[in-house]
């Protein structure tokens, strides 16, 4: 990689002057280092809630939709007969449920806190993704959801950027202008390296740290300094980060789904970025899939992907402080009994949502409309499919529903949730 653009990846990443590997040295919020007579704790009421984001989503429009809970209970819709992929019962808050099997192959600790939320995207277009992760024009300005949670959740966690980071190849937008995709291999390339930028955080930790020790000493109070104490990064757990990211970078061999797991957890745990987006293929633009074959291996695959993601994250401890989400551009159609391919369908897509503050659940079912199948009416307390004078949360306002869910569970406020975003409601079922 030439010094350039080693140079240009590293600004990106950690701002001017290196504020972002400062503040991974030192433990210390960017606002401090750049201010240390401040209270040393920024203002952001949701703090306490406030969640970073690994996103996937696809243009393609995957049959995900196809084989999650909530879609066995009717036998006319049309499921892979392929071993891998046969009708397995799961548990989730208590409740059984019948997915596919590598939905219900999932560790149970993940199942504990996810929620399988069915709803309409409105849209069977490809190029429409954009438009998609914009719920289709609910949120203000025609920000895309991602980005608006991004720009919320930048200054309760102290990332550098506000920006999401787009690893997946995904178009991206944040206030309206496409963001830069950043390679895992370009990521890799920039770290390990002799003279990579991890290896100097001891000196850059010491440094900042009597800088803001000598400045509190002449004009701080005994709280601020007892603050500081607290959140200054050891030597020791510093070269255990150090080591840790060096190590993980390392195994990165190409722009593939484990180089984008790999991608995207680092730059959780060096705080570059509220949000990450990446890709999970789950069967594609499957019109011609002879015996549903590409699409139940993508699922093996991509259940596993998720499993692993989930994995690394309570590896680096980041468990508790990481949602996932996956939303597609729109589901395929149920209907299709020679089981050979599956088509678009709008009326139809299922998001799936897991973390901490999410609660093991289905949200929303599927109901026979036309020729195949749409997303239900929901109730937006018990979560369950409501027809008629039931539902609260009426079809077409389903994708916005999903949007304040996943909005509510990275603890976003409900003034903002419900200024930021203008149709459908929190699912409060879904909530932890």
């Amino acid at each position: 990689m030439d010094v350039t653009r080693r140079e240009a990846i590293l600004s990106a990443l950690f701002g001017a002057g290196s504020i972002g590997l400062r503040a991974l040295a030192t433990g210390l919020p960017m606002s401090v280092l750049l201010n240390p007579r401040t209270s040393l704790a920024e203002a952001c009421a949701m703090k306490e809630h406030a969640q970073y984001l690994i996103w996937a989503t696809s243009g393609s429009g995957d049959p995900a939709n196809a084989n999650v809970p909530g879609t066995y209970d009717d036998p006319g819709i049309a499921h892979s007969l392929l071993p891998e992929m046969a009708p397995t019962p799961m548990t989730l808050s208590g409740k059984t449920y019948t997915a596919a099997k590598p939905w219900a192959s999932l560790p149970q600790p993940v199942l504990d806190r996810t929620c399988f939320f069915h709803h309409t995207t409105l849209t069977n277009s490809h190029a429409n993704e954009g438009k998609v992760l914009k719920l289709m024009g609910a949120v203000k300005r025609q920000e895309m959801l991602i980005s608006l949670l991004a720009k919320n959740l930048a200054p309760c966690l102290s990332t550098v950027q506000v920006e999401p980071a787009s690893i997946s190849g995904e178009v991206i937008t944040f206030g309206g202008r496409i963001l830069p995709a950043l390679t895992p291999v370009g990521l890799r390339d920039v770290f390990v390296s002799p003279k990579n930028p991890l290896s100097n955080l001891q000196a850059l930790r010491d440094a900042d740290l009597d800088r803001v020790h000598e400045i509190l000493k002449q004009s701080g109070n005994s709280v601020q300094r007892s603050f500081l104490d607290r959140m200054a990064t050891s030597k020791n757990e510093l070269r255990n980060i150090s080591d840790s990211l060096i190590g993980n970078l390392a195994t990165i061999r190409a722009n593939d789904l484990d180089g984008q797991i790999t991608a995207a957890v680092s730059l959780i745990q060096m705080n570059v970025s509220p949000a990450s987006v990446i890709f999970i293929p789950f069967g594609g633009d499957n019109h011609s899939d002879a015996n549903l074959a590409r699409e139940s291996a993508q699922h093996v695959s991509g259940c596993a992907a998720i499993a692993t993601l989930l994995q690394r994250l309570q590896t680096a401890k980041l468990q508790d402080k990481v949602t996932f989400v996956l939303m597609n551009v729109f589901g395929r159609t149920l209907n299709r009994p020679t089981r050979m391919g599956r088509d678009h369908l709008g009326n139809h897509h299922c998001t799936v949502i897991t973390g901490k503050r999410i609660k093991g659940s289905v949200v929303g079912g599927v109901v026979k409309s036309g020729s195949d199948y749409a997303a239900t009416p929901i109730d937006s307390k018990t979560g369950l499919p409501a027809m008629g004078m039931g539902a609260d949360i009426p079809f077409g306002d389903t994708l916005g529903a999903v949007g304040k869910t996943i909005a509510a569970a990275v603890g976003l406020s409900s003034e903002v949730i419900s200024d930021q975003i203008t149709t459908g409601k929190v699912v409060t079922a879904a909530l932890a």
